[in-house]
Formats: structure tokens, C-alpha cells, sequence
């Protein structure tokens, strides 16, 4: 069996919070509140390496700033566990977001995470000297970027795309959920992805909320057109993805061979460990 790491997942619990309008739930059921909580997940998996950052959601960006120090922590206390921080395009957040920044120089970070599902956009003028500041502190630190992608509004491709145009020549930038839906998944698959590699560009996905098609038809097309392999990562994306559910669809499209052993596991070890 191929060891697997995990290129994506968070640590915290969100306070409840009444999205759409109703009552407020707290969804993400798995949310670990501790360090030993998570150790033990990952133990219970056979998880060799994660990828860990605060955990998300509700319309508070201080929430997950303050799970900096949780992720941090866990990375530090488990050599299975590497820690990514949250950070913010907004401009309201730039104090944090420099805080943040500080953080990444402690050895055990790999990741900055970037969202816009909290707000702002890559195109807005005002966030730009907060991802400036983002990308080139990953620049200097030799870290990931990971962004959050989802159909429609600021985190579609369509406007994510602009990070990957303006930094990823010396960025490595980590589009996670593979686009985030139907057309996220036409969009990269169908040709942008693997352009941008042809291009050069340090670009990355996974395939955590991948709709049924979209891991087979990449594993296709890498296949076909013979780039992309060490592109792609394996993600379980808990509490807010599946991660049993996640890894037997991968392993079903990326197969036992080459190709499964770099997306569960040769991938991650070279991008983060």
C-alpha cells in the first residue's frame, strides 16, 4: 500500500455561526480543538505527513488568526506535522497579516493560506500590498502559498488565475480544491493547468471537493499530454472534506503506479517535507 501524506487539512474549532441565514451550526464535525486530538487522527490513518493550518469559515477573520499558534504548536510537538499560517488580503487585516508573516520564519512552516471567501479579491487594488507582502515573504522563505479556489465571486478561477499569473514564476502557489467545482474543474483541466506548467509556472492543485469526473479525467489528461504529475497532491481538506472518501477516489483515478505513488505521497515529501 502507498504511504500518504496529506497536503492540506486544518486544526481549531469555529464558534457557531448562522450561515445562509439560519440558525447557527457548527458543520465541520471533526474540527480538532488540540494538538492531541489531531495526533491521534493521524495515527488512526497512518498518516506519515500533514499539512495543518487553522481552520476556517465563519466571517471572523481574528478566529482563525488566532489558530496560528495551534497549528504552530502541533507542527512542533509531531515531526509527522508541518504547519501552514492563515493570512489575509484584506486590508483591515494588514497587522495580522504581518504578524502572521513574522510567524513564517519559525522552521516548522511550510504554508501561507490565502482565502477570499472572507474578502477582498486579487484584482482589488487595495489587497495588492497585502499579497505582495504574502507572496514575497514566501518568495524569501522558499514556502507554499495555498489559495482557496470555488466557482463564481473572488475565489473563481477566473480571479485566483491572477495570482498564479503575477507570482508563480518564483512562487509556488497550491490551488486548492482543483478549481472547487464544475467549471473550476473544466477550467484547469481543460487546458489552463497544464498551460501554466508549460509556461513555467510553479503551479500546484489538489483534488479534495472534486466532483466524480474531474480526478479521472486529470489522471487522463497528465497521462495524455505527459506533464502535471508532480502537480498534483493528495488533500483531505477535515474537518470540511472526507478524508476516506477523498483518498479512495484518488486512488481509484491515479491507479498504483507512478502516478499514485507521486500524488499520495511523492509529491507532498517534496513540496513540504
Amino acid at each position: 500500500m502507498i504511504a500518504v501524506h496529506d497536503a492540506h487539512r486544518h486544526i481549531g474549532v469555529l464558534p457557531a455561526h448562522p450561515f445562509y441565514a439560519g440558525p447557527p451550526v457548527n458543520p465541520d464535525t471533526t474540527a480538532r480543538e488540540t494538538v492531541a486530538q489531531l495526533r491521534a487522527d493521524l495515527d488512526a490513518e497512518g498518516t506519515e505527513l500533514a499539512v495543518v493550518m487553522p481552520n476556517y469559515g465563519v466571517p471572523k477573520a481574528e478566529v482563525s488568526f488566532a489558530l496560528n499558534a495551534l497549528a504552530l504548536e502541533a507542527a512542533q510537538a509531531d515531526g509527522r506535522i508541518r504547519a501552514g499560517l492563515w493570512t489575509s488580503p484584506r486590508p483591515q487585516d494588514a497587522a495580522a497579516t504581518a504578524e502572521a508573516l513574522r510567524l513564517a520564519a519559525e522552521p516548522e512552516v511550510r504554508v501561507l493560506k490565502l482565502s477570499f471567501l472572507l474578502g477582498g479579491s486579487a484584482s482589488d487594488p487595495r489587497c495588492r500590498p497585502q499579497l505582495d507582502a504574502i507572496f514575497g515573504t514566501a518568495r524569501e522563505r522558499g514556502l507554499v502559498v495555498h489559495v482557496h479556489t470555488s466557482p463564481g465571486s473572488t475565489s473563481d478561477i477566473d480571479q485566483v488565475g491572477e495570482l498564479v499569473e503575477r507570482y508563480a514564476d518564483d512562487v509556488a502557489v497550491h490551488l486548492v480544491h482543483l478549481g472547487g467545482g464544475m467549471s473550476g474543474h473544466i477550467k484547469l483541466i481543460g487546458g489552463r493547468f497544464f498551460d501554466w506548467i508549460a509556461a513555467g509556472k510553479r503551479v500546484y492543485t489538489d483534488t479534495s471537493w472534486a466532483i466524480g469526473f474531474a480526478p479521472r479525467w486529470l489522471a487522463a489528461e497528465i497521462e495524455r499530454r505527459g506533464i502535471g504529475h508532480d502537480r498534483v497532491l493528495f488533500a483531505s481538506d477535515e474537518p470540511w472534506g472526507d478524508r476516506d472518501g477523498e483518498l479512495v477516489r484518488l486512488r481509484a483515478a491515479a491507479g498504483d503506479g507512478e502516478l499514485g505513488r507521486a500524488v499520495l505521497h511523492g509529491n507532498a515529501e517534496s513540496l513540504y517535507a
